[in-house]
C-alpha cells in the first residue's frame, strides 16, 4: 500500500515537473525568436545603411546563428517527444565552434585549442553515428 502511494506521488512529480519543463522551453523559445527577428533586423539595418564595419556584422550574424540554432534545439526537444538527441547537441557543439573561430580570430593559440575541441566533437559524433548504424543493422 505504501509502495502503491510512493509510485503515484513520484509520478505526480514527474509529471509536475515535465509540464513546468515544456512551459518554460515554450516561454523561452518565444523570447529567442523575439530576439532573432530583432537581430535580423540589425543585420538588415547595417546592411542598407551601408556599414562597412565587416567585423562587427559578423559578431550579429554570429548572434543571430546562435540564436537560430537555440531555437531549433527547442523545436527538435518537442519534435523527438521531449529529449535532446545526443547527436544533435554534438552538431551543434561543432557548428558553434566554428562560427566562433570565425568571427573571433585574432588569438591563434586559442584558435588552435578551439580546433582541438571541433575535432574530438567531430569523432565523438562520428562514433555515435557508427554506433546507431550498427544497432539498426542489427535490428533488420
Amino acid at each position: 500500500m505504501l509502495e502503491l502511494f510512493l509510485r503515484k506521488k513520484r509520478q505526480y512529480l514527474i509529471t509536475t515537473y515535465q509540464f513546468i519543463l515544456n512551459v518554460s522551453l515554450i516561454i523561452l523559445g518565444f523570447i529567442l525568436v523575439y530576439f532573432l527577428v530583432r537581430e535580423l533586423f540589425y543585420i538588415m539595418n547595417d546592411a542598407l545603411t551601408g556599414n562597412n564595419n565587416v567585423h562587427k556584422i559578423l559578431g550579429k550574424v554570429l548572434v543571430f546563428f546562435l540564436y537560430f540554432a537555440f531555437v531549433s534545439m527547442i523545436m527538435t526537444y518537442f519534435k523527438e517527444s521531449c529529449h535532446f538527441p545526443l547527436s544533435y547537441l554534438l552538431y551543434i557543439g561543432i557548428t558553434a565552434t566554428i562560427r566562433f573561430i570565425i568571427v573571433n580570430n585574432n588569438y591563434q593559440i586559442g584558435s588552435l585549442f578551439l580546433s582541438l575541441g571541433i575535432i574530438a566533437l567531430t569523432i565523438s559524433y562520428l562514433m555515435l553515428t557508427k554506433k546507431r548504424l550498427e544497432d539498426n543493422e542489427r535490428r533488420i
